[in-house]
C-alpha cells in the first residue's frame, strides 16, 4: 500500500502550489505570452510549416556596412547594390556623406563603395552591358515653413551673347536694382544665345538664352522676401558682359522648400565595382522613373528639378553608346511613376507613382506613344483616387502581357489605403482595368517580387502613410495569376513601409531592404528609425527536397532569335523554363523586373530554348534563366546576356 503523506507535509505542499497558482495568476500575461512566442518559434521552424509556407532569416551585416537603403539592384555578378547616399538624413547630406554597399548573398560578405554623390532618391535602369544608369538625386532637402531662414526661389538668367556659353559657379551672387544679393546654390550653365541672319536684309537677330537656378538671400529673415518682377546683375561680370548676362526673378519668398534635384548621371561597373561620372540630364531630377527602352536607350521622366517643382513634362532619353542625352516627347506625370515597356513604342503607364504632384494632374493611366506623343487612357479602375504608393507588377509570363496594380494610398499624407488589386491585359483590342482578388487588408507600400514559378510574392507595407499609428503590415503571401488567387505566406518579422524594396536573388530567395516610419510608437509620439537590417525569405519550394541543375553548354552570350543549350541531369523532369530580368527596386516600384517563358526542347541530359526576337518583350541585357521542376522547385538561376 502507498503510504499516505502526513497533514504537515501536505499542508506544505498545498501551501507551496498556492504560491506557484498566485505568482502564476499575478504574471499570467507575461507568461502566456512567453509560451505564445516559444510555441510561434516552434512552430514556423517545422520542416511542414516551411515546405508550406516558406521561412524567414536576418542577413547577418556587420554594422560598419550597415546603411539606410534607399534603392536596390541586382548585378549580374549576383551581387546586390544597396544604395543610400545621404539616406534621407539632412546630416549626412550636409557633412557630404554619400553611402554605397554591394552585397554578396551567397557568402554573405559587404564592401563599401565610393559613392561620389547624393544618390537619395535618384533613378535607375539596366544598361545593355550590364552596367546601371543612376541618374539624378538630392540637391537640396526639404525645408518647411516657419523653418526657412533666407528668402529663396526661382532666378531666370539670361545670357545674350551668341557666341559665348556661360557657366556660373555655385555662390555666384545676383543683386537687385535696390541692392538685395542672392546666391546660387549650385552651378548652372547658360547656353550662347541664338542667332538669326535674315537673308534679304542682313539684319542679326539675337534671342536670349536662359536657364533656372535656385537662389537664396544673402542675410537670414524678412528683409530678402520680394514680389515684384526685378532684373539682377550678376556679381563680377562688367561692361559688355554685364549687360549681357543677368537674371530676372519674379518672387522670392519664406515659403516652405521642396526637395530639389540634382542632373548628374553615373553608370555603376558590376565587374570594376565602381560609379563612372557620364553626361547630366538637362533637367535636375529627384523621384525620377528611368525606363528601358527596346534600343537599349534609357527613358527619363517626371522628378522635383532643381527649383523643387514637378518637372513640367521635359522628358529626356540617355543613349549609352553615347553616354549623351536627347530630348524626349513631352508629357507631365508625377514623381516615380510606374512605367512598363509593351511595344517597339509604346509604354504603358499604370498610374502607381511615389507621391509628388497635384491631384488631378498626370495620374491618369494609359498607353503613352512615343513616337508620336499620343496617350490613350484606360479605365476600370476602382479606387483611381488610391494609387500613390500601389504596388504595379508585369504578371508572368511576360508574353501575356497582363499587368496588375496592388494596394495604393491618397495622395500625399492621406490616411486612405485600399486592399483593391486590378488587372489589366493590353493584347484586348480596349484595353481595360479588371478587379482582381483583394489583398488581406488595405496597404500601401507593399513590394511585388515575380517568381520562378510564375507566382508574385507579395510582402510588408502599412495601412497608413509612413507605418502612422504602428500600422505596419507583418504579411506575405503568394498571387497565383493563373488562379487569381492569395495564398498565405510565412510572416516577416520586421515591418516595412515607405524607402523599403525586394528582389529576388538567384539562388531563388528574396531579399528585403529598408523602411522608414515617420514614428516608433502607436501614438505618434516618438519618431521613427530608418530600418536598416535586411530579411531574407525562403520560399516553400525550397523545402521540397532535390533542386533540380542548370548550367549553360557554350556562350553564356545570344542574340534574339537565337538558341541557348543548357546541362541538366534532370532534363526530363523540367516543367518550365524562365528569362527572368534582375530586379532595380525603389519606392515600391521595381523598373527592370519581368519573367519571360521558353519553351524547352529536350534530350539526354540537355535542354534547349530560343530566345524571343520581340525587343520589346526581351531588351538587351543581362538575364537570369531558372528551370523548374514539375513538382515547382526551380533551379539556381543561371546568367545569361541577350544582345
Amino acid at each position: 500500500m502507498t503510504p499516505r503523506p502526513s497533514r504537515l507535509k501536505s499542508r506544505k505542499t498545498w501551501l507551496g502550489t498556492g504560491v506557484v497558482l498566485v505568482l502564476v495568476g499575478l504574471n499570467a500575461p507575461a507568461v502566456v505570452g512567453f509560451a505564445r512566442d516559444q510555441y510561434h518559434v516552434y512552430a514556423i521552424n517545422r520542416p511542414s510549416y516551411k515546405a508550406e509556407r516558406g521561412h524567414w532569416a536576418l542577413a547577418a551585416m556587420p554594422k560598419r556596412y550597415q546603411l539606410n537603403s534607399i534603392h536596390a539592384v541586382l548585378l549580374h555578378t549576383g551581387k546586390v547594390l544597396l544604395v543610400a547616399g545621404s539616406g534621407n538624413d539632412v546630416k549626412h547630406f550636409h557633412g557630404g556623406t554619400f553611402r554605397s554597399t554591394l552585397w554578396d548573398p551567397v557568402k554573405n560578405t559587404f564592401r563599401k563603395i565610393d559613392t561620389p554623390d547624393d544618390m537619395f532618391c535618384a533613378g535607375h535602369a539596366q544598361l545593355p552591358d550590364g552596367k546601371i544608369l543612376v541618374a539624378g538625386g538630392t540637391g537640396r532637402y526639404e525645408t518647411l515653413k516657419g523653418d526657412v531662414k533666407r528668402a529663396g526661389g526661382a532666378m531666370l538668367v539670361k545670357n545674350e551673347d551668341p557666341d559665348r556659353a556661360r557657366v556660373l559657379p555655385k555662390g555666384t551672387v545676383f543683386r537687385s536694382p535696390s541692392g538685395r544679393e542672392y546666391r546660387t546654390q549650385v552651378a548652372v550653365r547658360v547656353p550662347p544665345a541664338a542667332k538669326a541672319v535674315s537673308g534679304r536684309t542682313g539684319t542679326v537677330r539675337v534671342t536670349a538664352s536662359e536657364a533656372r537656378v535656385y537662389v537664396e538671400a544673402a542675410q537670414d529673415g524678412p528683409k530678402g522676401i520680394t514680389n515684384t518682377t526685378e532684373q539682377y546683375s550678376v556679381g563680377g561680370l562688367k561692361g559688355k558682359d554685364g549687360r549681357n548676362v543677368y537674371g530676372i526673378a519674379n518672387k522670392l519668398g519664406l515659403d516652405k522648400k521642396d526637395f530639389q534635384g540634382i542632373k548628374d548621371a553615373y553608370e555603376f561597373d558590376p565587374v570594376t565595382e565602381k560609379y563612372t561620372r557620364v553626361a547630366p540630364m538637362r533637367e535636375a531630377r529627384w523621384y525620377p522613373t528611368l525606363t528601358t527602352l527596346t534600343d537599349g536607350r534609357v527613358l527619363a521622366v517626371s522628378g522635383l528639378d532643381d527649383i523643387g517643382q514637378v518637372v513640367p513634362g521635359k522628358n529626356e532619353v540617355y543613349d549609352p553608346r553615347t553616354k549623351t542625352w536627347s530630348a524626349a516627347p513631352t508629357r507631365y506625370f508625377p514623381t516615380y511613376p510606374s512605367f512598363f515597356l509593351t511595344s517597339r513604342d509604346t509604354v504603358f503607364y499604370t498610374g502607381s507613382n511615389a507621391g509628388y504632384g497635384p491631384a488631378d494632374l498626370g495620374r491618369q493611366p494609359g498607353l503613352w506613344n512615343l513616337d508620336d506623343n499620343t496617350f490613350t487612357p484606360v479605365h476600370g479602375l476602382s479606387h483611381p483616387d488610391i494609387l500613390e504608393t500601389s504596388s504595379s507588377v508585369l504578371l508572368p509570363p511576360a508574353q501575356d502581357k497582363r499587368v496588375m496594380v496592388l494596394g495604393g494610398g491618397g495622395v500625399g499624407e492621406s490616411a486612405k489605403a485600399t486592399a483593391r488589386t486590378a488587372i489589366i491585359d493590353l493584347t484586348s483590342r480596349t484595353p481595360r482595368f479588371r478587379t482582381g482578388a483583394p489583398l488581406p487588408e488595405k496597404t500601401r507600400y507593399l513590394n511585388s517580387v515575380i517568381m520562378p514559378d510564375d507566382t508574385v510574392f507579395t510582402t510588408g507595407g502599412s495601412r497608413d502613410y509612413r507605418g502612422r499609428g504602428a500600422s505596419n503590415i507583418l504579411r506575405a503571401q503568394f498571387y497565383d495569376p493563373a488562379r487569381n488567387t492569395f495564398t498565405t505566406a510565412a510572416a516577416p518579422s520586421v515591418g516595412r513601409d515607405y524607402h523599403s524594396e525586394a528582389l529576388l536573388l538567384p539562388d531563388g530567395r528574396v531579399a528585403v531592404f529598408g523602411s522608414d516610419p515617420l514614428f516608433s510608437d502607436k501614438a505618434n509620439t516618438r519618431l521613427g528609425r530608418f530600418e536598416q537590417r535586411v530579411e531574407v525569405f525562403s520560399p516553400p519550394y525550397l523545402y521540397h527536397g532535390h533542386r533540380p541543375r542548370l548550367a549553360v553548354d557554350g556562350s553564356a552570350t545570344v542574340r534574339r532569335g537565337g538558341r541557348v543549350a543548357f546541362r541538366s541531369p534532370n532534363a526530363s523532369d523540367i516543367a518550365t523554363m524562365r528569362l527572368m530580368r534582375p530586379g532595380s527596386a525603389t519606392h515600391v516600384t521595381d523598373f527592370d523586373q519581368r519573367s519571360v517563358a521558353l519553351t524547352a526542347h529536350r534530350s539526354a541530359g540537355r535542354l534547349s530554348v530560343a530566345i524571343p526576337e520581340d525587343r520589346s518583350l526581351v531588351p538587351s541585357g543581362w538575364y537570369m534563366v531558372f528551370a523548374t521542376d514539375r513538382r515547382g522547385t526551380p533551379s539556381e538561376a543561371v546568367w545569361l546576356r541577350v544582345i
